[in-house]
């Protein structure tokens, strides 16, 4: 099982600390797409957290069910309005399963890469397809890992610079580890959270989705369909279930 590294502590600042992904530019065409890729049927959320997307994605009227291993982040979710409503299943996101069978399971905001072996990320393509129903979708939100812009020789580059936060993602490219580094700024110093990954490349996902008996059927660069470049910074990838 996954360590749980979203307990009372974080989970209590998590949508402050996050408050840039609630913004109704951000989540609003994640929605969207998600509803529409729902096709009126349940969705299941992989780590659903504190129930940024999952609520918003209930008052949209799509049934939601959620997987989420830590309890702290449970507990946030349970505290908004409507989080009450939803059914969530405490547990890891690569083997816990639930009953029944869903149109679509999501997964977003780079959740994959805390699995940080390449089996548990396989085992998550798995449960994903283990509980879609027959043309139902796996949708992942995901980055590209951004090694070009390590200099040569160099290990780490700067991910955000700001008043109070600023971060540092560390790579090991021989085991595709990174651990980004996120220092901010309070009222009794700095507080440091340090984060291990596992980064993975969108033709290594292909493969997982492949061996989950999944075949991929769109890409873009963001939520709002941008092509998927050379240049794009992360990816929005959907997979489907074939039908029998």
């Amino acid at each position: 099982m996954t360590d749980d590294r979203f307990g009372p502590d974080v989970a209590s600042r998590y949508d402050a600390d996050s408050a840039a992904m609630f913004a109704p530019e951000v989540l609003g065409p994640t929605v969207d797409r998600l509803a529409a890729l729902a096709h009126g049927g349940p969705a299941l959320e992989l780590a659903i957290g504190t129930g940024r997307v999952g609520l918003a994605l209930a008052a949209r009227g799509v049934p939601v069910t959620g997987i989420e291993l830590s309890p702290a982040m449970v507990e946030q979710l349970r505290g908004k309005p409507g989080g009450a409503d939803l059914p969530v299943t405490l547990g890891d996101m690569a083997t816990t399963t639930v009953d029944g069978t869903f149109s679509l399971v999501y997964l977003v905001f780079n959740t994959l890469v805390n699995l940080t072996s390449q089996d548990a990320q396989v085992d998550c393509f798995a449960n994903a397809a283990r509980h879609l129903d027959p043309g139902g979708c796996f949708v992942v939100e995901v980055g590209v890992p951004q090694l070009r812009r390590l200099p040569p020789g160099e290990r780490a580059n700067v991910l955000a610079t700001g008043e109070t936060h600023w971060s540092i993602a560390e790579f090991d490219v021989v085991d595709q580890r990174q651990v980004s580094h996120h220092f901010t700024a309070t009222e009794h110093g700095f507080r440091l959270r340090s984060i291990p990954f596992r980064y993975v490349w969108p033709a290594e996902l292909d493969l997982m989705a492949r061996l989950a008996g999944l075949r991929l059927r769109d890409r873009w660069g963001d939520w709002r369909d941008a092509p998927f470049t050379a240049d794009s910074r992360r990816h929005i990838s959907v997979w489907e279930k074939p039908n029998r």
